[in-house]
């Protein structure tokens, strides 16, 4: 049976030993490399970063990504438009 949270989406994480990271309800990967994976998920973006970091299953159909590596955090933001007069997302992470 699924998991809905309280707006009906579908978003998990299982993390197991700092070494693979399963992730359900991805909208889209927005980018990746060995030191940090960018997912845009139904509970706002998602940045993983870690060292050795490698997309071993990608399928967006079903909203999943499999991560391997030695992962070090797992940031949330809303990336929220600026429609709001807030600051995106990407000015944010780069500055």
């Amino acid at each position: 049976m699924e998991e809905f949270n309280s707006t009906g989406s579908r978003h998990k994480i299982t993390l197991n030993q700092r070494q693979s990271c399963m992730v359900s309800g991805v909208k889209d990967v927005l980018s990746f490399d060995l030191h940090e994976v960018l997912l845009e998920t139904e509970a706002g973006m998602l940045m993983l970063r870690g060292e050795d970091l490698h997309v071993n299953r990608l399928t967006l159909e079903k909203g999943e990504v499999d991560v391997d590596g030695r992962i070090d955090s797992l940031t949330y933001s809303d990336g929220g438009g600026s429609s709001s007069g807030k600051e995106s997302f990407f000015s944010r992470m780069f500055r």
